[in-house]
């Protein structure tokens, strides 16, 4: 199914787990604490009972972390990956999208943030792609195509060097996207579930502080 079609069906723990999970991977190349949205995941788990107040919290506890960290270092590498504007962009973006998560634990705001987030951080994972295309309508188009089409993203996974579409980066986080709505959708325990999609997360954030890191070392 693709992930269009996951986000339309999902029900509100789907969805939220979606959308900060689509921000929690986007944190390594702004922020060397990663877990700093560690807490909100349990109001997830938790749902209506939990979830504005672990909201709020996250939101000042990423205030606090960004800024302890400019991140120059980070800027650099978005923009050697044609981010152009670079970390404060990226930064701008996590925090737009944690600020526009909904307070309130209902299906229809929180589909239009998971809906949002998947896009965003798409995007952020295209300005660190070192294959494909950054920026361009071309690209533009297969982040639309990936989302709308399941066979779009096999495509994706098998782009090399020159070749169209997007690159393995964008690639991977869109196989995570998908897999986190699937597993949400499984009627496997709650707990279970909800562990795994936080360990896919986690892998992707170990992903993109590899790309980071890379990029920090080749410019030394």
């Amino acid at each position: 199914m693709s992930l269009v079609k996951l986000i339309a069906q999902a029900d509100e723990r789907g969805l939220a787990a979606s959308g900060l999970a689509c921000l929690d991977r986007c944190l390594p190349p702004l922020a060397e604490e990663t877990d700093v949205l560690r807490p909100l995941w349990a109001g997830v788990a938790a749902g209506a009972a939990e979830w504005p107040d672990r909201l709020a919290e996250a939101r000042a506890a990423l205030d606090a972390v960004m800024a302890a960290e400019p991140g120059p270092e980070p800027e650099s590498a978005a923009s050697e990956a044609g981010g152009g504007s670079g970390a404060g962009v990226t930064l701008a973006l996590v925090r737009t999208m944690l600020g526009s998560a909904p307070p309130r634990w209902e299906a229809e705001p929180l589909r239009v943030w998971a809906d949002t987030c998947s896009v965003v951080a798409l995007e952020i994972h295209q300005k660190l792609d070192a294959v494909g295309e950054s920026g361009s309508a071309a690209a533009a188009e297969w982040l639309v195509r990936c989302r709308e089409d399941p066979a779009a993203v096999a495509d994706a996974v098998d782009v090399t060097e020159g070749g169209d579409g997007v690159g393995p980066l964008v690639a991977g986080e869109l196989r995570r996207q998908i897999r986190v709505l699937e597993i949400l959708t499984d009627p496997v325990g709650d707990a279970g579930a909800m562990r795994r999609a936080m360990d896919l997360s986690t892998e992707g954030q170990r992903v993109l502080r590899a790309v980071v890191s890379r990029r920090a070392r080749a410019r030394n």
